[in-house]
């Protein structure tokens, strides 16, 4: 009897010893396998799947011996310093495109990020061959940190198994700055609203030459939270573009876009719109007079 019993159990022992040995050592059949750069599902896998890129991608900077590595940065290289604006060049395979660009980010050592821009492709990005790339990031920090460039291969499924990224580390190092300020209406130094009497707020801007082209693209963003609360605001429409500035024996012209006379009406809100363009350029010892003109027109603008 003892011995029929041990004939019956045998085979279900040995099933136990297999499942405990496959258990203790593994194999591949629950995995997460990388099959073409790409993780995919073996079995049932009781991980979930790696978030680390696999195959030929891209890490650090630093190329893989397989020559099929879908992107490389020539500019920066890394661990090199950069400032604002950073500009950024290399060279992808189409395949990392998605409608001739793909997304890039600044990251500084806590991982916050700090700008994001496009990079755009300069050739047919229709192809699977390495196509060149450049992007400009513009930031603003106050102290030097270390920091990581990511370029992300665009992926416009969202499909994790489609995503990919290269990291490049930097050093970044604060921009040198200037002071330009802004001219706004102001209903609490004002009360009576006098139109034409505008007041100064200081804005912190990225040292250039084109400075006062500068301080109007700071004037066409408006009043901050902060300074309408203060009784600051703008009376410019949203969204008005500067087509063209040049100064000249004191004279300043700058053409803008329709944007700029959308709606407007009344002799109050116009004299405002020309007060505080015209400020803001004669904050600079270049400046003595200022020509205001609209698609190139300088007659019948910002009528009442």
């Amino acid at each position: 009897m003892i011995k029929k019993r041990l004939i019956i159990l045998s085979p279900l022992i040995l099933v136990i010893i297999i499942l405990v040995l496959r258990f203790l050592i593994g194999g591949p059949e629950d995995n997460w396998i990388c099959s073409n750069g790409r993780w995919v599902k073996h079995g049932n896998p009781s991980a979930s799947m790696p978030t680390q890129s696999c195959g030929n991608a891209v890490k650090n900077n630093q190329q893989t011996e397989d020559k099929t590595a879908d992107i490389k940065v020539t500019k920066p290289q890394p661990n090199e310093t950069v400032f604002s604006p950073l500009e950024i060049g290399g060279e992808a395979r189409g395949t990392w495109f998605f409608e001739a660009s793909f997304p890039i980010k600044l990251l500084d050592s806590s991982g916050v990020e700090i700008a994001h821009g496009i990079a755009q492709a300069q050739s047919d990005w229709m192809t699977e061959n390495f196509v060149p790339f450049t992007a400009t990031l513009q930031f603003n920090v106050l102290t030097e940190t270390k920091g990581t460039l990511i370029l992300e291969k665009d992926n416009p499924s969202g499909l994790p198994q489609n995503a990919d990224e290269l990291r490049v580390p930097v050093v970044i190092t604060p921009t040198e700055t200037t002071t330009v300020k802004v001219y706004f209406n102001n209903n609490k130094l004002d009360p009576e609203i006098s139109c034409n009497k505008v007041f100064p707020v200081e804005r912190k801007i990225i040292k250039t030459e084109a400075i006062g082209r500068a301080a109007l693209e700071e004037l066409l963003k408006g009043a901050t939270e902060a300074e309408k609360a203060q009784g600051f605001f703008s009376s410019i429409n949203s969204g008005v573009k500067i087509q063209k500035l040049t100064i000249n024996n004191g004279t300043a012209k700058v053409d803008f876009d329709k944007q700029l006379e959308f709606q407007v009406g009344g002799s109050c809100k116009v004299s405002a719109i020309r007060a505080q363009i015209i400020e803001t350029l004669k904050q600079f010892p270049t400046v003595k007079n200022v020509i205001i003109s609209i698609d190139g027109r300088t007659e019948n603008i910002l009528q009442p």
